[in-house]
């Protein structure tokens, strides 16, 4: 069976690496794997591939970042190329971003079936590009692997029951197999330089990044708490901060790191801010309390006894939440157990 995986923005190179792993674990499974292009700078794609250990790319399309019509029609006309050449049994795309929906339209022009890893996820909020992402991904699939029981409801309340299955997350799969890396490899993944005590922030969503004024309210709030924020920029966010504001004393800019040592400042932050989807689940997985720069989360299972709080960007309430208590009980096993990936292979070799 001959499947091209589709991928090309950093929660995708994540999950891609735990997939692929088994795909190429298999003497079935012929992978061809293309790289759009999405995210494309050294930070935020190439130490990936390298540190992760994903296969090369068959295919680099280096689309590279345009407005959302560009990108996607430019992605679309590459990977439509790819296809006819290829020939595939199945595409395989994952989450919500251009790249997926680019993989998509272009497999179902061509009649090839579509498999959407992490399918069912709702924020009801249309003004969201991923949403609609994930809605018309969704709708035209063939096979809608779920990763919580939550996102199988949302596929049975829009008629897609029958193409539904619920794997887990695979990003689960991953935070527990590069958890354990981490731990066995405590001198090469160190964090030095960062302070004992700290909160661990990440802003890079375009409703938060091109308005000046939620900008300067989540700093507002940040300078207004003790705590030293670590905050890895996102290019996007770099080009908007100096322009606005002089960043807070507390406020510690560096540049966008790989997955491994992302992983390892979560696991040792007080807690976690962001407008992230994925490190929302990642705070969860690791046990630290996430603040949300949102007003609503396509992760809902995360708010259980607050361990992900959502505050928009109203300054009073992400303080509030910032010196908060955290929560006593655990986090509850929401995502599967662990084994996604190897039930994603399994669905796909029972129904070729």
């Amino acid at each position: 069976m001959k499947i091209v995986s589709i991928i090309g923005a950093r929660p995708q190179f994540i999950k891609a690496a735990i997939v692929s792993r088994q795909f190429r674990g298999n003497p079935e499974i012929h992978e061809v794997l293309v790289h759009t292009g999405q995210h494309y700078d050294e930070n935020m794609s190439e130490v990936f591939f390298r540190e992760l250990d994903i296969p090369r790319p068959d295919f680099n399309l280096g689309v590279g970042s345009g407005t959302h019509a560009y990108q996607t029609g430019m992605m679309m006309i590459k990977i439509e190329e790819v296809l006819i050449r290829e020939k595939p049994d199945w595409t395989l795309v994952y989450g919500d971003t251009n790249s997926t929906i680019a993989g998509s339209l272009s497999s179902v022009k061509l009649h090839i079936p579509v498999a959407h890893v992490e399918a069912g996820l709702r924020s009801f909020n249309r003004s969201m590009p991923e949403e609609i992402n994930r809605i018309v991904t969704d709708h035209i699939s063939n096979l809608l692997f779920a990763p919580t029981t939550t996102a199988i409801k949302n596929l049975e309340k829009e008629g897609l029951a029958n193409i539904a299955c619920f794997s887990g997350d695979v990003m689960y799969d991953s935070v527990l197999y590069y958890t354990t890396v981490i731990r066995n490899n405590p001198e090469k993944y160190n964090t030095n330089g960062i302070p004992d005590l700290y909160l661990l922030a990440t802003i890079h969503r375009a409703e938060n990044t091109d308005n000046p004024e939620n900008i300067l309210n989540i700093l507002e709030a940040f300078s207004n708490t003790d705590y030293p924020v670590i905050f890895p920029i996102h290019p996007r966010t770099r080009k908007v901060i100096p322009s606005i504001i002089d960043l807070p004393e507390n406020v510690h800019l560096i540049e966008p790191v790989g997955y491994l040592e992302m992983l390892k400042l979560t696991m040792n932050a007080h807690k976690v801010i962001t407008d992230s989807g994925g490190l929302q689940k990642e705070a969860y997985f690791l046990g630290k309390q996430c603040i949300t720069i949102r007003s609503e989360t396509e992760w809902i299972e995360t708010l259980n006894d607050n361990w992900n709080i959502l505050t928009d960007t109203q300054p009073g309430k992400i303080l509030e939440a910032i010196h908060g208590n955290i929560p006593v009980a655990p986090p509850k096993p929401e995502f599967g157990n662990g084994n996604a990936a190897v039930l994603i292979l399994k669905k796909l070799l029972e129904i070729r």
